[in-house]
C-alpha cells in the first residue's frame, strides 16, 4: 500500500473477527495543512486460509509491505 507522507509509528496494523484494518494519522506538516494525514482501509479474509496472528508488516519509504501467511 502507497502512504506517501506517513511514518512507521503513524501506521496501525490490526486483525479484529477475520477483518485486517490498517489506518495511517500523520502530523500536518505546515500550518497550512488541515488536519494532517489519514489513511484507514479495512479488509475481510477468510478464517480458515491464512495464519492471522503471523501477519508480518514492514513500511519502507511510504510503502507498507503486508504479509500474511498461508495455512
Amino acid at each position: 500500500m502507497d502512504m506517501p507522507g506517513l511514518a512507521k509509528d503513524d501506521v496501525k496494523v490490526s486483525v479484529e473477527q477475520n477483518t485486517l484494518t490498517v489506518r495511517g494519522d500523520g502530523q500536518q506538516e505546515s500550518e497550512d495543512e488541515e488536519g494532517g494525514r489519514r489513511f484507514s482501509s479495512g479488509l475481510d479474509l477468510p478464517p480458515n486460509l491464512y495464519e492471522l496472528d503471523s501477519i508480518k508488516a514492514e513500511m519502507k519509504i511510504g510503502v507498507l509491505i503486508l504479509m500474511v501467511p498461508k495455512v
